[in-house]
């Protein structure tokens, strides 16, 4: 009889969203006495690991170390969270999302291991983080590439030690877990880093607490964003870049090609291999640079524009790109907003971010219990100034609202405002687009 492996991992990744009580549940002892069974703790999960922490940019950060460090012709498994249309996309074998029966083995041996002598409870997010490690161990690459949480110190990803830590950047998010010290958010995020090791701080704003946790570790190696390494862009589309490798030694690479995301995180992303000891070369990460797709990030589908961003500091940075795109190409017609958010999110620090930026505004409502009504969105942009057009019941009712309405057919509509949102809109526009 033939297994349909598709069917079977959806049935699993419906168990495990229930079987916890949190969604979100912070702390090691738990997830740690799993990994034990498994024998993930005993030695290195690769022959380099490098974890990247950070409120905004960490998976671009991600998907650039990973791009090109496989260019560099190195094996790579990396893990990343959320995912946008399936769940494979969050661990990524040499490029490749994984296949469905490996995951699923995977989550069958951590099923095991939990339910071994007292049953350990585990979160959905800790069950996909120990998935990915046992891929780790299974594949043995030359480099494991992981996202952390949202948290740090206390996120599952925490459990393995880096060769190199990455935080990228610091801003408020995920208060109710988090709080809204930023000095105490960037002591949390800086948990991931290790004595003996390195770490590179991806952003020219971080709290002065990032820095002393890592004095206070006793890191080997401190690699600074505008002090020892940092980034320029030249004439046309390109940029270059200098820095340090693991013996301190100064390196530079000029004409790298612009990857479309974040040149802070693309400036990271190099340090942090090179701080892993990678021998760089200038036509390896020219190749790694111009090969990077990240799915989300400012991605284009014909007059569609799709972005992430879910907080105003990932907002604040979509919105100059949207300014910097606008000077070069200038638009012919209207820049639409499809926004629809968490409840939890700062809602009014997006839509202040965008407002200059944005012509009219199309709102959609959420489901879940953290989700937010269309309704809500529309009381805060209007208090603000902005033209509501529209408010849905749904993403999907509010594109196909969008698509049917022959006044806005020349204009440009960027989506944003959640994962959840992205997909659901990511899903529609590929089969219709």
């Amino acid at each position: 009889m033939s297994v349909n492996h598709g069917e079977a991992l959806e049935r699993w990744l419906e168990r495990l969203a229930r079987q916890h009580p949190l969604t979100i549940d912070l702390g090691l002892e738990r997830v740690a006495g799993v990994a034990a069974r498994l024998g993930l703790l005993e030695v290195p999960l690769a022959p380099r690991v490098i974890t990247v922490a950070g409120t905004n940019g960490k998976g671009s950060t991600v998907a650039m170390i990973e791009s090109c460090a496989r260019a560099h012709g190195m094996s790579c498994v990396s893990y990343t969270s959320p995912h946008l249309l399936r769940y494979n996309e969050r661990v990524r074998i040499d490029g490749r999302e994984i296949g469905d029966e490996e995951l699923i083995a995977a989550f069958e041996r951590i099923e095991a291991a939990r339910r071994e002598g007292d049953e350990i409870s585990l979160s959905y997010f800790e069950v996909g983080t120990l998935a990915a490690a046992l891929v780790v161990r299974q594949r043995a690459p030359d480099l494991a590439v992981l996202e952390v949480g949202l948290g740090g110190r206390l996120d599952a990803v925490n459990l393995f030690d880096a060769d190199v830590a990455v935080i990228t950047t610091i801003a408020q998010d995920h208060a109710e877990y988090l709080g809204t010290d930023l000095e105490v958010i960037g002591r949390e995020k800086a948990g991931i880093m290790r004595a003996g090791a390195c770490a590179v701080l991806g952003s020219r704003s971080l709290p002065v607490s990032v820095a002393a946790r890592a004095a206070a570790v006793g890191v080997a190696r401190l690699a600074t964003l505008g002090e020892t390494f940092d980034h320029a862009r030249v004439a046309g589309s390109g940029w270059r870049w200098h820095g340090e490798d693991a013996s301190g030694a100064a390196l530079s690479f000029a004409a790298l090609p612009d990857p479309g995301l974040p040149l802070d995180n693309a400036a990271s992303a190099v340090q942090a291999l090179a701080l892993a000891g990678v021998p760089l070369e200038h036509e390896r990460l020219v190749a790694g640079f111009a090969e990077v797709h990240l799915p989300g990030r400012l991605q284009r589908i014909q007059r569609w524009w799709l972005d992430v961003a879910h907080n105003p500091h990932a907002a604040r940075y979509l919105a100059e790109r949207l300014r910097e795109r606008d000077r070069h190409q200038p638009r012919q017609g209207k820049r639409l907003v499809l926004l629809a958010m968490l409840g939890d999110k700062d809602a009014d620090g997006v839509i202040e971010a965008l407002m200059p930026v944005v012509d009219g505004w199309v709102c959609a409502g959420l489901d879940g219990e953290r989700g937010r009504s269309g309704a809500d969105l529309v009381a805060r942009i209007s208090a603000q100034g902005g033209d509501v057009l529209e408010v849905a019941e749904g993403v999907v009712e509010a594109v196909e609202w969008i698509e049917a309405d022959p006044r806005f057919a020349a204009d440009e509509v960027l989506v944003c405002g959640s994962f959840f949102t992205v997909s659901k809109a990511l899903e529609w526009l590929q089969e219709r687009v």
